[in-house]
C-alpha cells in the first residue's frame, strides 16, 4: 500500500500543484511574519542592551495621555552630583531628549523620517554606549551648531554648512550643521539632531538646571541591580530608577506594538490563505478520489481494507503538506527578506545577515501546512474508504449522495439559524463587549452554515444565474449550465473558496462605508469653526504658532484646545485614567456640543468639568457632583460636574468619559502645556477664503501645521479609513488568487474526468471555439455563484458590525454599492480568467484518443 500510495502521489503530482500553492502561500505568511518579528526583536534587543546606561534616573512614572499635553517631564540637573557621590557610581551624565520637535530645512521642508518614526533632538556627549560615531565635521559647540545622523542627512539632502530650523516647545531657533554621525548599530529609523548640553537645556527645555533623565555608569565590580538599590536609597521616592535590562525590556515592549501590527496583518493573510486553501484541497482530493474510483475499488478487491485505503489517501495529503510546507518555509524566508528590505527603504536599517529563524518558525510552518492538508483531506479519505469494491469496479458513484445532501441541509440550517440568532442578539445588545462577542460567534456560525449549505443552494441559484444561457448561447449555454449542476458538492466547494474572501470584503466594506458616513455626519453636526489649525501628527505645537494665527488680519475668534492626562476617583469606587481636553470659554461659537444636562459655560467655568452622560450614568454621577481629580505630578482637585454631554467616545481610545474643562482650570493644575488645535472663525465681514490664504501664508514656516475646513476634515477621516480598505482589498486579492487556483483546479480535473464525453461531443460536431465557450460559461457561473453567496453573507455581517459601531457613537449605515457592483463584475472576470487554461487544454484534446479514454 505504501508503494502504491507513493506511485499514486507521483502520478498525480501535476494535479496537486495548485493545491500545494495554497499551502505554500499560507505557510509563507506564517513563517515570514515570525521570522521578521523575531529578527526585529533580536536586533533591537541588542541595540537597547548595548546603548542603555547601567542605571537610568528619570521622572517618576505618571499618568499616560492618549495625546501629549506638550509638557516635558524633567529631573533637576543637580541630581547628577548627588548620584555621582553614591558608592559604586563610576560616572553620571545629563540626558536631554525631546521628541515633540520639528526640524525644517532652508526650503521649509520637514527633515523627518517618511516612516512615521519620531524626530529626536538630544544632547551630544562621548560615551562607550553612544550608538553613533562622528564621521564628518565636528561636534556641536554653542547655540548655533548642531550635528545630524548620516541616514537622515542622506535621505533629506542635508550637508555640513546647511542651516536648519528647530521648532521646539520654547520656540524656534536656527542651527548650522557642523557634523554628521553614523550609526554603529541598527538605526531604529528616527531622525536625530544633536546639540551641546547647555544649548539643549536652554533651547529644548527652556531651563539651565534640568534634564529629561540622568545616565549612571557603574564602577567596576558593581552590578546594575546593586547600583540601582544604592541610588534609590540616596534619592528616595519621586523618581523612576531602572537598570539597563529593565530599560531594554521597556523599550522592546514599546516596539512590540509596531511589531504586533505587522505580525497580525500577516497572520491575517495566512488565515485567509488557510481558510480558502482548505476548500481547494478538499475539492482536489474529492475529484481525484472520484476519478480513481476504479483504482481504489481494485485495491479493495485485492484485499486492502477500509483503513488502508483511508490511510493511503491521508498519506498522499501528508506528502502534499510536507512538500508545500517546505516550499512555503523557503518562500517565508524570502518574504521576511522583502520586509527587511522594505523597512530599510523607509529608514529602519535592518541587516539581512542578522535574520533570525528560531525553532518555532519551522515547527509552526509544518504544523500549519501538514495540519491544513491532513484536515482537508480527511473527509475525502473517509469517502474513499466507504466505497464498496463491487460499486467501484462497476464505476458507479457511491450511494447515499441524496442522503448526504439532506443531512447537509439539516445541519447547515441548524448552524445558520444559530449564527443568525447570534447576529440578531448582537444587533439588539446594548453593551459593546457583549455585542462584539455575539458578532464574532454569529460570523463564525453563519460562515460554517454557508459552507455546509452551499451545495444545497447550487441547483436553485445556478438555475437563476444561468437561466439566460440557453437562449443566448444555445446548446452550449444549456450544457454549461447542466455541467455546473452535475455535481453540487463540487460546485459548492469551488464557489466557497471565492465566497469566503468576498464575504470578508463585503462585511468590512459596509463597516468602513458606515464609519465614513458617521464621521461625515458628526463633523457636519459638531464642527462650527471656519478652520481648524492642527499638527499633521496631532502633536501639540509651540505658542508662536498660536500667536501667528491670532495675528492674522482676517481672524476673528480663536478657541484653543489642549490635552492633559488625569485620573478620576468616581463615586462608585472606581478610578479611571483618561485624557481630558481643555477649551477657551467661547467653545459654543466654534462647535455644537449636544448636552443632556448643563451647558458649555458651566463645564468650562473655574473649578468645573464636563463629561459624557452615558459615562456619568454608568458610574452614578449626577450634575453638580464633586469629583476628585488627580493630575500629573500628584496634584489633586475637587471639581464640580457642570455639564453632561450626549457625545460618545469609543472605548479603548484613551479618552474614556469624554472629560473636558476650561483652559483656565487645566492650566492651573497642568502648567506649561501646549495647544493641540486652534478653532478659528473669520472676523466679521472677512472672507473665509481670504482667512485661509492668510493662515497658510503665516504658517508657511511650520510644515507640520495644517489648516483644515470641514471638507478637509472629512477627507482626512476618509484617508485614515482607507487604510482599512487597502488591507481589505489586499485580503481580497489573496483570496481571489487562491480561489482562481481552485476554479482552475476544478475545471482542469473536470476536463480530465470528462475526457471521453468531450471527445464524443467533438465527434458529433461541437467546435473547438464552442467547447472553450462552454467551459468559460461554466467557470463564470460558478464564480458568480460564489460572489452572490459571499456578498449576501458579507452584507449581513456588515450590518451587524455597524450595530456594534453604533454603540460607540457611529450610528449611520451605508452600503457601498460601487464596491458591490465592482465585485460582481470582477467575479465574471475571475471566471473567465480561471477558464483560460482548462478550456485551451480541452479544445486541444485528440478526438479519437479522447473517445478511447478510460
Amino acid at each position: 500500500m505504501l508503494k502504491a500510495t507513493l506511485r499514486s502521489f507521483l502520478a498525480h503530482k501535476g494535479r496537486l500543484v495548485l493545491s500545494a500553492l495554497a499551502v505554500v502561500l499560507s505557510v509563507a505568511f506564517v513563517a515570514g511574519s515570525l521570522i521578521f518579528s523575531d529578527t526585529v526583536t533580536r536586533t533591537f534587543d541588542r541595540l537597547f542592551a548595548s546603548t542603555s546606561s547601567d542605571v537610568k534616573v528619570g521622572p517618576a512614572e505618571d499618568l499616560e495621555a492618549a495625546l501629549p499635553s506638550g509638557v516635558v517631564e524633567t529631573v533637576p540637573a543637580a541630581l547628577a552630583e548627588r548620584i555621582a557621590a553614591v558608592d559604586g557610581v563610576g560616572a553620571t551624565q545629563l540626558d536631554i531628549a525631546v521628541e515633540n520637535i520639528t526640524v525644517v530645512d532652508a526650503d521649509r521642508k520637514a527633515v523627518s523620517p517618511d516612516s512615521g518614526a519620531p524626530t529626536v533632538a538630544t544632547n551630544w556627549y562621548e560615551s562607550e554606549r553612544n550608538p553613533l560615531e562622528l564621521t564628518s565635521g565636528k561636534v556641536p559647540r554653542g547655540d548655533g551648531e548642531a550635528l545630524i545622523d548620516a541616514d537622515t542627512a542622506d535621505r533629506k539632502g542635508v550637508a555640513i554648512g546647511d542651516t536648519l530650523t528647530l521648532i521646539a516647545q520654547p520656540g524656534s531657533f536656527q542651527v548650522e550643521v557642523v557634523g554628521i554621525a553614523t550609526f554603529t548599530t541598527t538605526n531604529p529609523g528616527a531622525a536625530l539632531v544633536f546639540l551641546d548640553t547647555p544649548t539643549a537645556q536652554r533651547k529644548l527645555l527652556d531651563a539651565t538646571d534640568a534634564a529629561t533623565s540622568i545616565a549612571v555608569e557603574a564602577a567596576p565590580g558593581v552590578s546594575d541591580d546593586v547600583l540601582k538599590e544604592r541610588v534609590a536609597e540616596e534619592l528616595g521616592d519621586g523618581y523612576a530608577i531602572t537598570t539597563a535590562a529593565e530599560e531594554a525590556e521597556s523599550s522592546t515592549e514599546s516596539l512590540g506594538g509596531f511589531l504586533d501590527v505587522i505580525k497580525y496583518v500577516m497572520l491575517g493573510f495566512a488565515g485567509v490563505a488557510v481558510l480558502v486553501g482548505v476548500f481547494l484541497i478538499v475539492n482536489t482530493f474529492s475529484i481525484l478520489i472520484a476519478q480513481r474510483t476504479r483504482e481504489l475499488g481494485l485495491m479493495r478487491a485485492l484485499g486492502a481494507d477500509r483503513r488502508q485505503v483511508r490511510r493511503s489517501v491521508l498519506t498522499e495529503a501528508l506528502l502534499l503538506g510536507l512538500v508545500g510546507s517546505t516550499l512555503g518555509l523557503a518562500a517565508g524566508i524570502g518574504l521576511a527578506l522583502g520586509l527587511i528590505g522594505m523597512m530599510s527603504a523607509v529608514g529602519m536599517n535592518l541587516s539581512s545577515a542578522e535574520m533570525v529563524v528560531g525553532w518555532v518558525t519551522p515547527v509552526a510552518a509544518y504544523a500549519v501546512g501538514v495540519g491544513v492538508t491532513f484536515v482537508a483531506a480527511y473527509l475525502p479519505a473517509r469517502r474513499a474508504a466507504a466505497v464498496s469494491p463491487m460499486a467501484a469496479l462497476a464505476d458507479a458513484e457511491a450511494a447515499g449522495t441524496d442522503r448526504s445532501l439532506r443531512t447537509r441541509a439539516v445541519v447547515g440550517a441548524v448552524v445558520t439559524l444559530a449564527g443568525a440568532a447570534a447576529l440578531v442578539g448582537c444587533a439588539l445588545s446594548t453593551e459593546s463587549g457583549t455585542a462584539a462577542s455575539l458578532l464574532g460567534l454569529g460570523i463564525f456560525l453563519t460562515l460554517i452554515g454557508a459552507v455546509v449549505t452551499g451545495p444545497i443552494l447550487v441547483r436553485p441559484v445556478i438555475r437563476v444565474l444561468g437561466g439566460a444561457f440557453p437562449k443566448v448561447f444555445g446548446a452550449v449555454g444549456r450544457m454549461s449550465q447542466r455541467n455546473s449542476l452535475r455535481n453540487p458538492r463540487r460546485t459548492g466547494a469551488t464557489a466557497s473558496a471565492l465566497m469566503v474572501g468576498l464575504a470578508l470584503v463585503g462585511g468590512l466594506s459596509v463597516a468602513s462605508a458606515s464609519m465614513t458616513k458617521s464621521f461625515d455626519e458628526e463633523i457636519d453636526r459638531t464642527l462650527g469653526a471656519d478652520f481648524v489649525v492642527q499638527s499633521s501628527t496631532f502633536m501639540p505645537f509651540p505658542q508662536e504658532v498660536t500667536d501667528k494665527v491670532g495675528d492674522a488680519g482676517s481672524a476673528g475668534l480663536v478657541v484653543r484646545q489642549r490635552y492633559a492626562p488625569l485620573a478620576l476617583e468616581l463615586p462608585d469606587g472606581e478610578s479611571v485614567e483618561t485624557t481630558a481636553a481643555g477649551y477657551d470659554p467661547r467653545l459654543d461659537e466654534v462647535a455644537d456640543v449636544p448636552y443632556a444636562a448643563g451647558d458649555s459655560a458651566s463645564a468650562l467655568g473655574s473649578g468645573s468639568l464636563g463629561m459624557e452622560s452615558a459615562f456619568a450614568k454608568e458610574h452614578r454621577i449626577r450634575l453638580g457632583d464633586r469629583i476628585t481629580v488627580r493630575f500629573p505630578g500628584g496634584k489633586e482637585a475637587q471639581l464640580s460636574v457642570g455639564a453632561l454631554s450626549k457625545q460618545q467616545t469609543a472605548a479603548g481610545t484613551g479618552f474614556e468619559g469624554g472629560v473636558f474643562m476650561g483652559l483656565g482650570t487645566l492650566e492651573r493644575y497642568v502648567p506649561g502645556g501646549q495647544d493641540s488645535a486652534l478653532f478659528v472663525n473669520a472676523a466679521d465681514g472677512a472672507d473665509a477664503d481670504e482667512l485661509r490664504s492668510e493662515l497658510t501664508s503665516a504658517l508657511d514656516a511650520y510644515p507640520q501645521i495644517k489648516v483644515r475646513d470641514q471638507a478637509d476634515y472629512k477627507e482626512l477621516v476618509r484617508d485614515q479609513i482607507a487604510v482599512i480598505l487597502y488591507l481589505v482589498y489586499a485580503l481580497l486579492g489573496l483570496a481571489i488568487v487562491i480561489a482562481v487556483l481552485g476554479v482552475v483546479n476544478t475545471l482542469a480535473l473536470s476536463v480530465v474526468e470528462r475526457t471521453r464525453e468531450i471527445g464524443l461531443l467533438r465527434a458529433i460536431g461541437l467546435g473547438r471555439r464552442q467547447l472553450r465557450r462552454m467551459i468559460r460559461l461554466e467557470s463564470v457561473v460558478i464564480s458568480v455563484f460564489g460572489a452572490v453567496l459571499g456578498l449576501g453573507l458579507g452584507l449581513v455581517w456588515g450590518v451587524a458590525i455597524q450595530q456594534v459601531l453604533a454603540l460607540e457613537g457611529m450610528k449611520a449605515l451605508a452600503l457601498p454599492w460601487g464596491t458591490i457592483i465592482a465585485v460582481v463584475i470582477g467575479s465574471v472576470v475571475v471566471g473567465l480568467a480561471a477558464a483560460l487554461l482548462p478550456a485551451l487544454r480541452a479544445s486541444r484534446l485528440n478526438v479519437l484518443a479522447a473517445i478511447a479514454h478510460e
